[in-house]
């Protein structure tokens, strides 16, 4: 009995002793909203987005102006104009307005495919320099931050990632 006692114990420690070896990898995770957002080259893509979306946000402003002193001028001439006339004025008016809403949500649409073209392009750039930063520090796993629960500092390789980044990747292209 004694001796199948052993036997398990033995086979208990091999197993733990085991696992400990495999749990030996080194593990890191980074932050990509900061690397992105921190980097040169994200930093420049970022204000190329912001130019676009400033653009389309003033167009709009105006076109609201447009619309809002059309409609002032409709209802001043609501009593004056002839019912048929007012109408149709007001019909080209509500014509206007959703031909403009159509090109206002296509370029959001085109905004949004540059945003996502960019940060595909940005990922691609990205993932060679996280092989040879975890090939060189003998990271077997480099994790997102945001999927993280939890993690001690020192895991955070996002400073290391960045610099390294910011030498190799200069602009990144968007075809």
């Amino acid at each position: 009995m004694n001796n199948k006692i052993n036997i398990f114990f033995y086979f208990i420690f091999i197993f733990l002793f085991t696992f400990n070896v495999k749990a030996q990898d080194k593990i890191a995770f980074i932050d990509l909203v900061y690397l992105y957002n921190n980097s040169n080259v994200g930093k420049e893509m970022n204000n190329e987005i912001k130019k676009e979306r400033d653009e389309i946000n003033k167009e709009f402003k105006e076109f609201q102006k447009k619309i809002d002193n059309e409609k002032e001028t409709l209802v001043a001439q609501k009593n004056v104009t002839a019912e048929g006339e007012y109408k149709k004025k007001v019909f080209l008016l509500e014509k206007n307005i959703q031909e403009y809403n159509l090109i206002i949500s296509n370029k959001r649409n085109e905004l949004a495919e540059l945003n996502n073209k960019i940060r595909v392009n940005f990922s691609n750039e990205l993932r060679p320099i996280l092989e040879e930063y975890s090939k060189n520090n003998s990271i077997g796993m480099i994790l997102r931050k945001e999927n993280l629960l939890i993690g001690k500092n020192n895991l955070d390789v996002t400073k290391d990632i960045l610099e390294l980044f910011n030498k190799k990747v200069k602009k990144i292209s968007l075809e």
